[in-house]
C-alpha cells in the first residue's frame, strides 16, 4: 500500500539519472511521487538540490511541507526506512553571519505543524489584479498553499486585506486594504534570507525594469517559465503519444493474432450437432476387426461416422496397432487417417469436454496405452530411426508405413491449430483439451518448461541435426511439423495464462528459451542457424537467440547483467559484447571448421539419441546416471545443489558430462548450485563450474545476493577471487537489497586485492584489436544477434518502413518531447508497461548514432556477409531514428 505521510515533488533536479534514482528509491519504500509542473496540495515532501524561484518550492514553504535534499531518500533506501528529514531538510540561513537566524522553511513548517497557523498567509483575504491568466493561476496555487483566502470581486462586502497587482500601486489610491508587488510574497515568507537567494535580489525592482532582470529572478513573477512551459508542452504530447502506442499495440496484437487463426478449416470442422443422435451398432464392425478385416471394418466405420457418433475406441486401437507393426496395406493405412479426420470433423474437442477424452483415449499406443504424447513421441522418434520408441516398431521402415507416420503428425498438428484457434476466437479454453492434457499435468500448469515440452524440444533439436542439409521432402516435412507443433503449443499456454499473470508468461517463455539455449551449446554454427531462425514463434525465437548469445558471451568471459531485454541493451551491452568477441580465439566448438561440420553433427545426434528417456523401453545409458540424479527434496534442492554444499566435486563433474543438465537451476527459494558452493566454501566445485560451465550464471541473486555476496558474506576469499578473475569488476557492481557492493562486506584492507583479481579479468575483457580473430565464430554471433533484433523488431511492435498496416504515425514534436524527457519520467506517467517499453526503444533508435560510433572498428570492417548484414539492419534503425526526429518518417 502506498504510504499517504510521504508524497514527493521535486523542483530543479535536471540530471535524468539522478531523477531515475529518485523515483526507484520512492518506490522501493512504498512513497508515491507526484509528477507535472504544477504545485500539488497533497505533496508532504518537495525534494531539491538549491533553493530556486520556481511556484512548488514557494508554495512548499507556504504549506508548511517538508523541503529535503535528494540525500533524504537515498539515504533512506540504504538504511530501508524512512530517515529522520531534519538533518536533511534545506536551510536557506547556513551561509549567513547571524547564528540566531531562523530557517525560514523550518519556521513555517513547525509553526503549521504545531497548529499555531494552518499557513503561512492564514488570514490573508487577497484580491489578484492580474490580467494574464497563466500568472493568475500560478499565484492561486501559491497562496491556496498558505491558506489565503481569494477574492473574486474587489467590492465585495468581504475585507480585503491584500490586493496584488503588477506594480504594486493603487489605482484609486485608497488607504485600505494594502497595495503590493508580487515579490512581496517571498520577502514575506524568507525575511532576511532571502538576500542569499540570488534569484530574489531583484524581484522589488520597477516595472519598466522588469524585462532587464536576470531570468531565474523573472520566473517568480512570469506568466511561466519558459522551463515549466516546455514541461507542460512535452507533458501534452506525451499524453497523446501515450494513446496512439497503446492503440497501435492493441491493433499489432489483434493483427497478430489473426494470423494464429484457421477460419476456413475450422468451419469445416464446426458441425451443427442435431437434437438426437442416432444409435449406431458397431458389433458387426467389432468383428470384421476380430477376424483381421481392416479395409471392411474401416469402411463401415467412416460410413457410419455423423455428429454425436463416436465409434468405440477398441476398434480404432485395433486398426492403430495393425498400422504401427507395419501389417497394414496402403490402403488401410490412408483409411485410417480419413477415419480419424472424419471423427474430428463430426465431433470436434472443443464442442465438449467428453469428445476431449475421447481423442485422448483412441491416440495413444495400444499397446502401451501411456497417452497421447507418448504416441506422438514415438511417431516421430520411429520417422528419425532412433531406438528409443516406447516399444519395438518394425525396421527398416518402409515408405507408405513412414508417410502414416507424417500423416498421422499432421493430424496432431491440425487438432492443436483447430484448438488454439477455438481458445482465441470463441472463448473456449479450456484445460480439458487434448493440447494441455498432452503437454501439462497439474502439478506443472504454471510453467510452459513441461517435461513433456521440454522433450519436445529435444525432440526439434535431434531432428534438426538428422534432416539438415537432407534432400528429401518428407524429412523436411517432418521438421515442418515438429516446428509448427512447438510455436502452436506455446501460444496456447502464453494465451492460457497471459490475461491472468503477464510475468508468469514472461518467466515462462523465458525458461524455455534457456532450455533450449542448453541444448544448443555443443551444436555447429550450421545447425545453430537452421534452428533458431526457423522457430515459428517470435518470442520464443526472440529470447532462444538471445539466451543463446549469453551463454556464448559468459563461454567467453564477457558477463552480460541480467537485465530485461530491450533495443537498447542489444545495440549498447550486446553489440559491445560482439566487438571484445573479436579479439577472442573462442572455447566453443562452434568456431571449428567446416570441414567438422558432418562429424559435429553425427556426434550431437548421438548424444541425443537414447537419453534421458523416461516412459518404456530401455536405456543403456541409464547405468551412467547418478543415483536421486532426478530427485528433489523438499527445498527444491537437485543432486547438484546437494553434491556443491558438500564439495562433492566428482558427483559435480559426472553430473556435468551429462547431456540436457541445467547448471543454473534454481531452488525453491532461487539459489543455484553456484550459490551453494560459494556459501559453503566447496572451492573445487566452484572451480569446476567455472571451467567446465559455459552458461553459468555468475550475477544471478536471490534477494539482492549474488554468489560473490555469498562467498564474502561467509569469508572464503579464495572463492571470491575465483570470481573475479573469471568475470572481472562487473560483479563487483552488483548491489543487494541493502544496497551493498561486495566491497562493503569486507574490510578496507582487502578491497585493493579483490580490485586487483578483478583488473586481471579486465585486462583480458577490454581486449581490442583491428581485425577479426575468428571469422566463423564471430559470423555466428552476428547470425544470433540478427535474428534476435528482427525478432525484437515483430515481437515488440517497433514499426519499420515495410511494415504493413497498422500504421504507427508519430508527430515531429511528440519524437522530439519523448528524446528531452528522461526514461523515468515516461514510466513514472504512463500507466501501460507496452507503452512504455515501445517509448523506450523509439527513444533508442533516435539515439542510434551514439551506439554505432562506439562499435569496435573490426566489426565495420567485417567482409562477413551476416555481420554486413548486422551492421546493415543497425544504420537502417538509424536511419529511421533520424526520420522520426525530422519528420520525415514513413512509418
Amino acid at each position: 500500500m502506498v504510504r499517504s505521510d510521504y508524497v514527493f515533488q521535486m523542483s530543479g533536479i535536471k540530471s535524468p539519472q539522478k531523477k531515475r534514482e529518485l523515483l526507484r528509491g520512492i518506490r522501493h519504500l512504498r512513497g508515491k511521487y507526484v509528477g507535472g509542473s504544477e504545485y500539488k496540495e497533497e505533496l508532504t515532501h518537495l525534494i531539491v538540490i538549491n533553493p530556486l524561484a520556481s511556484e512548488k518550492f514557494i508554495a512548499a514553504c507556504a504549506g508548511g511541507k517538508w523541503i529535503v535534499t535528494p540525500e533524504f531518500v537515498f539515504d533512506s533506501v540504504k538504511h530501508k526506512a524512512w530517515q529522520s528529514e531534519a538533518s536533511y531538510e534545506l536551510n536557506l540561513t547556513g551561509n549567513l553571519k547571524s547564528p540566531a537566524l531562523t530557517n525560514p522553511l523550518k519556521k513555517w513548517r513547525e509553526k503549521i505543524a504545531r497548529g499555531d497557523v494552518s499557513g503561512a498567509f492564514q488570514g490573508w483575504v487577497v484580491c489578484l489584479d492580474i490580467e494574464e491568466p497563466e500568472k493568475r493561476h500560478i499565484f492561486k496555487r501559491i497562496l491556496k498553499a498558505g491558506k489565503a483566502l481569494l477574492s473574486t470581486n474587489k467590492s465585495s462586502t468581504q475585507p480585503v486585506t491584500h490586493v496584488f497587482t503588477k506594480d504594486g500601486n493603487s489605482v484609486s489610491q485608497e488607504p485600505k486594504p494594502s497595495y503590493h508587488n508580487l515579490s512581496y510574497i517571498a520577502c514575506y515568507l524568507f525575511g532576511p534570507a532571502i538576500s542569499t537567494l540570488n534569484w530574489a535580489l531583484n524581484l522589488d525592482k520597477s516595472n519598466h525594469q522588469e524585462n532587464s532582470m536576470p531570468p531565474v529572478a523573472m520566473e517568480v513573477f512570469s506568466s511561466k517559465s519558459v522551463e515549466e512551459t516546455g514541461v507542460e508542452m512535452d507533458n501534452m504530447l506525451l499524453s497523446e503519444l501515450e494513446k496512439k502506442l497503446k492503440d497501435y499495440i492493441t491493433k499489432m496484437e489483434l493483427w497478430k493474432r489473426n494470423l494464429l487463426k484457421v477460419p476456413q478449416l475450422f468451419n469445416c470442422y464446426s458441425p451443427i450437432l442435431p437434437t438426437q443422435v442416432a444409435a449406431v451398432d458397431f458389433s458387426n464392425i467389432c468383428s470384421l476387426v476380430e477376424c483381421g478385416l481392416f479395409p471392411q471394418a474401416l469402411e463401415d466405420v467412416q460410413g457410419s461416422l455423423q455428429p454425436g457418433v463416436l465409434p468405440p475406441a477398441s476398434i480404432l486401437h485395433a486398426c492403430m496397432q495393425h498400422a504401427l507393426h507395419g501389417e497394414a496395406q496402403p490402403y488401410v493405412l490412408s483409411m485410417f487417417s480419413t477415419v480419424l479426420n472424419g471423427i474430428l470433423h463430426n465431433n470436434p474437442t472443443w464442442s465438449s469436454r467428453g469428445n476431449a477424452s475421447y481423442f485422448l483415449q483412441i491416440l495413444q499406443c495400444p499397446q502401451c496405452k501411456n497417452g497421447a504424447w507418448p504416441l506422438l513421441q514415438t511417431s516421430v522418434r520411429f520417422c528419425l530411426a532412433s531406438a528409443a520408441t516406447c516399444h519395438s516398431l518394425p525396421s527398416p521402415a518402409h515408405p507408405e508405413l513412414l508417410r502414416f507416420h507424417g500423416n498421422l503428425q499432421a493430424f496432431f498438428l491440425r487438432l492443436f491449430h483447430l484448438e488454439l484457434h477455438a481458445a482465441s476466437t470463441c472463448g473456449r479454453s479450456s484445460r480439458m483439451s487434448v493440447l494441455y492434457s498432452m503437454f501439462w499435468n497439474v502439478w506443472e500448469k504454471s510453467t510452459l518448461s513441461s517435461r513433456a515440452l521440454q522433450q519436445l524440444a529435444e525432440l526439434l533439436v535431434e531432428a534438426t541435426l538428422w534432416g539438415l542439409h537432407s534432400t528429401q521432402k518428407w524429412k523436411g516435412r517432418l521438421l515442418a511439423t515438429l516446428q509448427e507443433i512447438l510455436a502452436v503449443v506455446v501460444e496456447y499456454w502464453a494465451q492460457e495464462h497471459s490475461q491472468l499473470n503477464s510475468r508468469l508468461v514472461d518467466k515462462g517463455f523465458q525458461d524455455l528459451a534457456a532450455y533450449i539455449a542448453i541444448l544448443c551449446q555443443d551444436l555447429h554454427p550450421d545447425t545453430l542457424k537452421e534452428l533458431v531462425h526457423a522457430l515459428p514463434s517470435p518470442r520464443l525465437r526472440m529470447l532462444t537467440a538471445d539466451a543463446i548469445y549469453r551463454n556464448i558471451c559468459c563461454r567467453n568471459g564477457l558477463l552480460l547483467h541480467p537485465e530485461p531485454l530491450s533495443l537498447l541493451q542489444i545495440v549498447s551491452s550486446y553489440l559491445k559484447a560482439l566487438g571484445q568477441l573479436c579479439g577472442r580465439t573462442p572455447v566453443h566448438s562452434c568456431s571449428s571448421g567446416a570441414e567438422q561440420t558432418t562429424s559435429n553433427r553425427s556426434d550431437s545426434q548421438a548424444s541425443y539419441t537414447g537419453t534421458r528417456m523416461e516412459a518404456g523401453g530401455s536405456d543403456s545409458g541409464k547405468e551412467n546416471i547418478p543415483r536421486g540424479f532426478h530427485r528433489v527434496n523438499p527445498a527444491g534442492e537437485t543432486l547438484l545443489h546437494r553434491a556443491c554444499k558438500r564439495n562433492q566435486v566428482e558427483t559435480v563433474l559426472h553430473i556435468l558430462s551429462l547431456p540436457g543438465t541445467n547448471v543454473n537451476v534454481k531452488d525453491h527459494a532461487g539459489w543455484t548450485p553456484l550459490h551453494e558452493a560459494c556459501n559453503h566454501g566447496s572451492i573445487e566445485c566452484v572451480a569446476a563450474l567455472l571451467q567446465h560451465c559455459p552458461g553459468l550464471q555468475l550475477d544471478s541473486q536471490v534477494k539482492g545476493v549474488s554468489p560473490l555476496h555469498d562467498a564474502l558474506l561467509n569469508q572464503h576469499m579464495q572463492i571470491a577471487k575465483m570470481l573475479l578473475r573469471h568475470a572481472g569488476s562487473s560483479l563487483l557492481q552488483l548491489r543487494d537489497d541493502y544496497g551493498r557492493t561486495p566491497l562493503d562486506l569486507v574490510s578496507p584492507a582487502l578491497h585493493e586485492e579483490l580490485q586487483r583479481c578483478a583488473q586481471e579479468a579486465d585486462s583480458a575483457l577490454e581486449l581490442r584489436c583491428s581485425e577479426v580473430r575468428d571469422l566463423d565464430f564471430i559470423e555466428a554471433c552476428s547470425d544470433l544477434l540478427t535474428c534476435l533484433l528482427l525478432s525484437y523488431l515483430i515481437e515488440r511492435h517497433i514499426p519499420a518502413n515495410e511494415a504493413s498496416e497498422p500504421l504507427l504515425e508519430i508527430t515531429c514534436s511528440a519524437a522530439q518531447a519523448l528524446v528531452r524527457l528522461s526514461p523515468g519520467t515516461v514510466a513514472s506517467c504512463w500507466g501501460d508497461s507496452g507503452a512504455v517499453c515501445l517509448a523506450e526503444d523509439l527513444r533508442t533508435m533516435m539515439g542510434m548514432e551514439k551506439y554505432i560510433l562506439q562499435v569496435n572498428p573490426a566489426l565495420m570492417h567485417c567482409q562477413g556477409p551476416h555481420t554486413s548484414v548486422f551492421m546493415q539492419l543497425l544504420k537502417d534503425l538509424q536511419a529511421e531514428g533520424i526520420a522520426l526526429l525530422s519528420g520525415k518518417s514513413e512509418l
